[in-house]
């Protein structure tokens, strides 16, 4: 697939470009390039943000919302600037930069909120998503400064 920017920063749609094939007999990839104007998007019932399917079925004492992603092992352009930005204090470190850039990122089905009435941008916008990299940021923490971060994290929800 390639990633195809919308107008609006951190949502793209994806092009379906290529169809990889492996050949067993030569142990080789084989490609067939589709034509132009084929963009991914998943069918679903129920939609809350990128949230496709939610259990709240009363079996569990956890709600469940399940979120399809496509993952992307490379550091998206859109990203690029994450890699040269000025550093305060030192952090991260270039080894957890390294870290954060080689987990890629992920795609979650999500429109921006301004296209959700247009029909075919609420289908194919994907909205980038960096969980990856934050769990890697955070573990990058001294267990203090995480132990701020959620305590920080329950009072900005819970107001």
């Amino acid at each position: 697939m390639e990633i195809v920017d919308s107008q609006f920063p951190g949502h793209v749609y994806l092009e379906l470009r290529y169809l990889l094939t492996e050949s067993f007999d030569d142990e080789r990839y084989n490609y067939v390039q589709y034509d132009n104007g084929l963009y991914l998007f998943l069918e679903c019932d129920y939609r809350h943000g990128p949230a496709n399917l939610t259990d709240n079925s009363g079996k569990s004492a956890l709600s469940i919302d399940m979120v399809l992603c496509v993952r992307c092992l490379s550091w998206p352009p859109q990203a690029a600037d994450w890699l040269t930005r000025q550093r305060n204090c030192d952090w991260p470190d270039s080894v957890t930069v390294d870290r954060v850039v080689g987990n890629g990122c992920d795609f979650v089905q999500v429109a921006h909120r301004q296209c959700r009435h247009d029909e075919w941008m609420d289908t194919c916008q994907w909205r980038l998503s960096f969980s990856r990299a934050e769990i890697v940021l955070i573990n990058s923490w001294s267990p203090v400064q995480q132990i701020v971060y959620h305590i920080l994290r329950v009072f900005v929800k819970s107001e």
